[in-house]
């Protein structure tokens, strides 16, 4: 096994360069040989604002590819593993990867189903021959795992050293085969082997390669047949990150919730090897982001400003699903259960006093690790909850200036090429208070200040991270400012940057 790791990190090092232009490369033309019955996919990558600069931008592009040249793998999706916590997450996914296959083995894709270390209960099956059979293909590299780098590419951004199980169970082979949930049709193929598969791929001609299964941090990269070294061997490969899953343990560094490690993944994946896409781009029904935004305060009418800049500014957009939870009481959030199914939360409140049981639905959404968004006085909240502003916006919130006057709000030299401020003028005026938020907790960011009469400038807007999660925040959101077209392009801005999409220039 050493001997291996030692071969791939020699082998990484001859590709090294080829890191630099892979986003490049992926969206500027390797998927133009698409024909007429193509398959549209929206690919995102992760591309580095400035060389070393460790500061990567989401690019989104729609990208046609052509299903007959085209691979499924489907990466050890066993019928069970030694970690029940993986077990029970493959068993949610194989449906969807099933149904995936389904679809695109009807428009002349290629399946190969590659659960290692089981072909025993494959032997003599026409899908495992098929895979055998394929005339051999000369190879630019030599088959093995191919272990990360540290040369080539960054270390993976958590530690699954321990294995990576997120329930109490010991390392053993507990897998015969693939999920029975999946079907392994007649002109599929059926192999653990790279060499077998390349083999496969040269004799149909495939050049994209989509992955799903598992895991992402382990297999699904390093196999024979992974990512990198279909990358290596000069395909497309595309992973369909909501069909794949990571060995993360929330125990381990940096010590998030299994979903937001898993994320961090697809995140590494996008920024050093390939893009991802969407299952639903292929199965016709791509998932809305389900965003709840909790209103309840009585002093700057936000149940009349926000609800009209979501229907101006979203209305159109069909990757969003708003949902609007209000409430005039300050003892009582009827609704909230919406927050166990919301993608991003976005809060404009005021100095509630809820009920534990509704205190900790919010509590259990700031823990898993799901974005958020805090306009104006959502830094206090909670009556209940004194330290909220700190443990979870990041500021100290201390009351505010005189609402006399005008306050100058500027971008910060330290924010310059932030997509947050994209489109967003570098200094305007508003009437809205400037609040005192001063200091701001460590792995803060601000990207604008405010400055009133001959006082100091206060942030008032920023971004953090919360279990691992995007956090904005900003203290402006006054009715004065959702009149302002920079207010709205910076609130814009920041819920297609929570939500992980590209902010358009």
């Amino acid at each position: 096994m050493k001997s291996d790791v030692q071969n791939t990190a020699r082998l990484n090092q001859v590709f090294a360069g080829a890191f630099a232009i892979v986003s490049i490369l992926t969206m500027a033309g390797a998927f133009a040989d698409a024909p007429g019955d193509s398959l549209h996919l929206l690919a995102r990558t992760r591309v580095e604002i400035a060389p070393k600069s460790g500061k990567f931008e989401v690019v989104e592009k729609g990208v046609d590819i052509d299903p007959k040249r085209t691979a499924l793998i489907i990466c050890d999706l066993w019928d069970k593993h030694w970690c029940d916590g993986a077990t029970a997450r493959v068993g949610v996914m194989a449906p969807r990867i099933d149904a995936t296959a389904k679809a695109l083995r009807a428009r002349g894709s290629l399946i190969v189903h590659a659960p290692s270390d089981t072909m025993a209960f494959y032997q003599d099956t026409p899908q495992r021959r098929r895979a055998q059979e394929a005339p051999p293909a000369q190879t630019p590299i030599a088959f093995h795992w191919n272990a990360c780098d540290p040369s080539v590419e960054p270390p993976l951004p958590i530690d699954d050293t321990d294995g990576g199980c997120d329930t109490t169970n010991k390392m053993y082979i507990a897998w015969k085969r693939e999920h029975p949930a999946v079907e392994v049709a007649p002109q599929d193929a059926v192999s653990d082997q790279g060499r077998e598969i390349y083999n496969l791929f040269v004799q149909h001609g495939i050049r994209n390669v989509l992955f799903c299964g598992v895991h992402a941090n382990m297999c699904v990269l390093g196999r024979s047949f992974g990512i990198r070294a279909m990358h290596m061997l000069g395909l497309n490969p595309i992973l369909l990150r909501d069909l794949t899953d990571a060995m993360y343990d929330p125990h381990s560094f940096p010590y998030v919730p299994h979903e937001r490690g898993a994320d961090l993944v697809v995140e590494h994946i996008e920024k050093f090897w390939c893009p991802s896409v969407l299952s639903g781009d292929i199965l016709g029904d791509p998932k809305k982001l389900n965003i709840a935004v909790a209103i309840a305060e009585d002093e700057y009418h936000a149940n009349e400003t926000l609800p009209a800049f979501i229907k101006d500014e979203f209305e159109r957009d069909s990757r969003f699903n708003f949902v609007i939870l209000q409430s005039d009481s300050k003892t009582d959030f009827p609704g909230l259960e919406t927050l166990k199914t919301a993608d991003l939360l976005v809060m404009f409140m005021r100095r509630r006093s809820l009920p534990e049981d509704q205190l900790k639905a919010f509590r259990f959404y700031f823990d898993t690790g799901k974005p958020l968004i805090g306009i104006r006085t959502a830094c206090h909240a909670f009556q209940n909850w004194p330290d909220f502003d700190g443990a979870v916006f990041g500021g100290h919130y201390n009351m505010h200036y005189p609402a006399r006057g005008t306050m100058t709000v500027r971008a910060l030299h330290s924010a310059a090429g932030n997509p947050l401020l994209r489109g967003v003028a570098p200094s305007w005026t508003t009437s809205s208070s400037l609040y005192k938020m001063l200091p701001l907790n460590e792995g803060c960011a601000p990207v604008l200040d405010g400055t009133w009469e001959d006082k100091p400038a206060e942030p008032v807007a920023w971004t953090t991270k919360q279990h691992g999660g995007r956090v904005f925040f900003t203290s402006l959101g006054s009715p004065d400012d959702f009149r302002n077209a920079d207010f709205r392009r910076l609130l814009k801005n920041a819920v297609l940057w929570a939500s992980d999409h590209a902010i358009e220039k």
